[in-house]
């Protein structure tokens, strides 16, 4: 038997009278029954609770009754529905189906105080793990982009020693040339002077002072 309490009503009490309330309208249950429900947790009659609810908290949570009975509505379409419909979220275990959400591992019943605490802290321990793993890829860039510097210093290297060869190589190059061309004169001057001592050889002058053929 609960007992009729004559204090004011504490914002506690207001917020359980809200919360329960908000939920029986979600499920599709009736608000008496929710009235009864947080007599039994509060200590008060249902009618005070309902005098409650109509005379004051009702008018704070006007978008969540609208709310609600739109949730209401929704799971009592979907519940005809084929089963495993439901989107996910972020990929965090939150399911949506246009505007109803219910939390892997929990319940159909409304998403409560717990099931949030529990998506919060797994979301949170999604995060640090991404967070993680952003790390690590940061750091794996960080030493591809200092292997990238040190290969562009070596790749710099070898273009200036390339450099260097080709130019020594024009260099030797053109030095062949030249002595290719000094040999060349050489030979014919050789030729020259060969033809030369033959002519000489094959003439004599005679007593006449005529030059005569040598057979």
């Amino acid at each position: 038997m609960t007992a009729v309490r004559q204090d004011a009503w504490s914002a506690e009490d207001d917020l359980i009278l809200a919360e329960v309330t908000l939920r029986h309208i979600r499920e599709g249950s009736t608000q008496l029954a929710a009235f009864e429900e947080v007599g039994e947790k509060i200590g008060r009659t249902p009618a005070a609770c309902g005098f409650r609810w109509n005379s004051c908290v009702r008018k704070k949570y006007e978008e969540a009754i609208s709310l609600a009975k739109s949730q209401r509505q929704k799971r009592s379409y979907y519940k005809k529905q084929p089963a495993n419909t439901g989107l996910q979220v972020a990929g965090l275990g939150l399911e949506a189906e246009a505007g109803y959400y219910k939390v892997e591992g929990a319940s159909e019943e409304s998403l409560s105080i717990d099931a949030v605490i529990r998506f919060l802290r797994q979301w949170k321990g999604n995060l640090q793990e991404n967070g993680r793993q952003l790390k690590m890829l940061e750091k794996e860039l960080r030493e591809k982009e200092e292997e990238i510097a040190h290969l562009r210093r070596i790749n710099e290297q070898l273009s200036k020693e390339v450099n260097e060869v080709q130019t020594d190589y024009r260099v030797v190059n053109d030095d062949y040339k030249a002595l290719i061309q000094i040999m060349d004169r050489a030979r014919r001057l050789a030729f020259l002077t060969e033809e030369e001592e033959e002519l000489k050889t094959r003439f004599k002058m005679d007593a006449n002072g005529n030059l005569e053929r040598i057979e």
